[in-house]
């Protein structure tokens, strides 16, 4: 992830210490959801930097409802945020709700918080609206301190967002997972490398791709990493990836194959 800001880590460092212990206070308070909404857009004011009066917006309405928060950029919406009461633990009818206004609207992102817990979830506008949890954590844990959690939190941020940075987030997640890793373990360059390996262990042992294939599916990869929806379109991708680099290095041993040598003109027989 990109290197957070100094300006943002002095920023962080100042005000997390502080909304912990205003949270704190107002989860021994049990206060409702409106005062939650109302913490919840101070601290993205002075934690996230966002312009209370410019950048955010409260009751986003959206097809005749309305959401808690929406975050601005100019006329784009860059996310959503539904709010509940700091004593509810976050639900999945909760999220529905709010991926439901984001799919109506065309945004990607949905922020589902309740002033400590925070759920960050990408929308997926495809054929099917789908969502996916990319990240979260609980507020009261952060540590600003911590390089790894102000690279989490700077996603989020005015300056974050401008860059598009959670976006380049997703993708990495996207590649670098265990369904992804499962995947590829089971294509040939792998499997070819595995067989290499093993005859180097012991001269003149005789083992197959297939037989090697099927104990890494079988006995090193656990089965819902195969099996899972995530498993099946990850395999569905690098199958994919696979079959385009096979295309790129036929296409290139083809621009590189000698030329045909010109076959010389019979100027003695001329056609009519």
């Amino acid at each position: 992830m990109s290197n957070v800001p100094t300006a943002v880590v002095k920023r962080l460092s100042t005000a997390i210490p502080k909304f912990k212990k205003v949270l704190a206070s107002a989860r021994e308070r049990d206060i409702n959801e409106s005062d939650t909404v109302t913490i919840v857009t101070d601290m993205l004011e002075q934690i996230f930097g966002f312009d209370k009066f410019l950048e955010i917006t409260k009751e986003y309405r959206i097809q005749g409802t309305y959401c808690d928060l929406a975050i601005k950029s100019g006329k784009r919406i860059e996310y959503l945020l539904e709010v509940k009461a700091i004593g509810l633990s976050l639900k999945d009818n909760h999220l529905k709700q709010a991926v439901n206004y984001a799919s109506r609207e065309g945004i990607k992102w949905v922020v589902l918080t309740n002033g400590i817990n925070w759920e960050i979830h990408r929308v997926s506008l495809d054929e099917k609206v789908q969502n996916a949890l990319l990240f979260s954590f609980d507020f009261l844990e952060m540590n600003p301190r911590k390089s790894d959690q102000q690279e989490l939190l700077f996603l989020l941020c005015k300056r974050g967002v401008q860059k598009d940075l959670i976006d380049d987030f997703y993708e990495y997640k996207q590649s670098v997972n265990r369904y992804t890793i499962g995947a590829l373990l089971l294509t040939d360059p792998i499997v070819d490398t595995v067989r290499r390996e093993l005859r180097k262990l012991k001269a003149g042992i005789k083992v197959d791709s297939d037989e090697i294939r099927k104990l890494i599916s079988q006995e090193v990869i656990k089965r819902e990493l195969l099996e899972s929806e995530a498993g099946k379109e990850a395999n569905k991708q690098v199958e994919k990836l696979m079959k385009q680099q096979e295309r790129a290095k036929l296409k290139s041993k083809k621009g590189t194959a000698e030329p045909e040598a010109d076959i010389p003109m019979n100027t003695n027989n001329p056609i009519n």
